[in-house]
């Protein structure tokens, strides 16, 4: 799996999740479907939208993306069908190209986020159960906290 195939894997996800959150919506609200559908349509749109967010964050450390290129990509995941343009466009400018870099060039004194990832990349299964199970409890938490109360 390369960084281009991974990014492009969570921005299609990412945008049949928010179609599964979107007909949900519909079907609640507007065929009185009742809470199902969107329960089922928003879980799975936010753990795969958390899954988003942690992959365009590992694919910018990889590429080196500017902190402003990477604050689109997140922004992408917020804005409904804009992770796939998003990627179109970053992978017509080169940005996706490449390998998993495994570790540091020569003279280059890594960083901490690159050392996390060379560690990744060194361990990739134990990386995607370690990435699984810290999305699935950030997701947790948040179910467990609910929807936000709108203010009165």
């Amino acid at each position: 799996m390369t960084p281009r195939s991974l990014f492009r894997g969570l921005a299609i996800a990412e945008l049949v999740t928010w179609t599964m959150l979107l007909v949900g919506m519909l079907l609640k609200y507007g065929l009185g479907a009742g809470d199902w559908p969107v329960r089922v349509g928003g879980g799975v749109h936010g753990f795969v939208f958390l899954a988003y967010l942690v992959a365009t964050t590992v694919v910018a450390v990889n590429q080196r993306w500017s902190f402003g290129a990477t604050a689109l990509g997140w922004l992408s995941s917020v804005v409904p069908y804009t992770t796939l343009p998003f990627e179109v466009a970053v992978a017509r400018r080169g940005m996706l190209d490449g390998a998993w870099r495994r570790g540091p060039s020569a003279g280059e004194r890594p960083g901490p986020l690159d050392r996390l990832l060379f560690l990744v990349v060194r361990h990739p299964v134990l990386a995607a159960v370690v990435g699984v199970v810290l999305v699935a409890a950030v997701f947790g938490v948040l179910l467990v906290l609910g929807p936000p109360v709108p203010s009165r």
